[in-house]
């Protein structure tokens, strides 16, 4: 039974950045949705609200960085690049500001629909230069990430699980190295953030299957080793499957080809996410399974790579972890 954990970031948060005054929380009036109301209410030394004006707080973040604060950023993912895009390159990127951008409601984990679903911002932030990505895929992940991103002396981007959150591993983010959670030999998965749970209910039935899946979790995707990734895919008989909340397009997928194509890998690729299109609203479990990027997904990728049928369904994955109806946990679905 995968234990839950609710609103993680909010303790983890408060833990790390309570009584150190260098660090500063900065909000644009997504406070709750974003889980630091109770930071705001016990530290409000510490608490910054800009208001719904994410081109000034941007560049209000670097300022303070120049000032040797080190800010934390806390909206939603789309809010943080779509429309700041050109103070975050100028304010924050370029001169190298120690500023943590903690996007919340990465890709589909949003009934919001395209206004609130950051689906391309690894794309866009991948290439920025001197901008670290980070990304969460369970509860231990959320309440290491803050750490992890403030170890980077630069800017980092944070796409951050909220709620209720699954604790699938039992270590803290290591900035720069990939999690190994299974060695097998015909073929390679690489997952990063929700789509990770979704991988690891598919490994067994496949076991069952006779086929042997080794599955690497992504929580680095920049700056990213593509020397450990060449030896697990040289260590497979049929190749690689990726399988990433967000668009094929400049993600974890795209990462997994460019590395394939500079060393002349020769293997299969299949790349499973969206697929070049914006997703609609709905629960999180339809969107996946609507958009491609859940279980029984991996398991047609994983038949498409390999040209053999395995006749497994849903019924013979691991359980689904079912959320809550989005809407009657939080009123306003944000």
């Amino acid at each position: 039974m995968v234990e839950m954990v609710n609103r993680p970031y909010a303790s983890a948060f408060e833990a790390y950045a309570a009584g150190n005054p260098d660090i500063l929380c900065l909000s644009a009036d997504l406070t709750s949705s974003c889980e630091v109301d109770g930071f705001r209410d016990r530290h409000p030394d510490q608490f910054l609200s800009l208001g719904m004006a994410e081109q000034n707080m941007m560049s209000f973040a670097g300022g303070l960085a120049l000032a040797g604060f080190r800010p934390f950023i806390h909206t939603f993912g789309v809010f943080m690049y779509r429309r700041p895009y050109d103070q975050l390159m100028a304010s924050v990127a370029y001169p190298r500001r120690k500023v943590r951008l903690m996007g919340f409601l990465p890709g589909v984990t949003t009934p919001g629909g395209m206004t609130h679903q950051a689906i391309e911002d690894i794309s866009v932030m991948r290439s920025i230069p001197n901008m670290t990505i980070l990304e969460t895929g369970d509860a231990t992940e959320v309440e290491s990430i803050c750490e992890a991103a403030d170890s980077i002396d630069g800017p980092v981007w944070c796409r951050v699980l909220r709620g209720a959150v699954p604790r699938l591993f039992d270590t803290p983010i290591r900035v720069g190295e990939m999690r190994e959670l299974a060695l097998g030999d015909d073929v390679l998965v690489v997952t990063s953030g929700i789509c990770t749970e979704e991988a690891m209910r598919a490994r067994a039935a496949f076991a069952k299957a006779g086929l042997s899946i080794r599955h690497l979790h992504l929580n680095t995707i920049k700056p990213f080793d593509s020397a450990a990734l060449l030896d697990h895919i040289g260590s497979v008989r049929h190749g690689v499957v990726t399988l990433e909340n967000h668009v094929t397009e400049g993600g974890v997928g795209s990462l997994v080809a460019e590395t394939m194509a500079d060393a002349g890998v020769g293997k299969r690729l299949v790349r499973l996410g969206l697929k070049d299109t914006y997703a609609h609203g709905g629960s999180r479990p339809y969107l996946m399974r609507y958009y491609g990027l859940d279980a029984l997904a991996l398991v047609r990728g994983i038949e498409s790579l390999t040209g053999q049928e395995f006749g497994i369904t849903e019924d013979d994955l691991s359980s689904a972890r079912v959320d809550d109806v989005h809407s009657l946990v939080k009123a306003e679905a944000l």
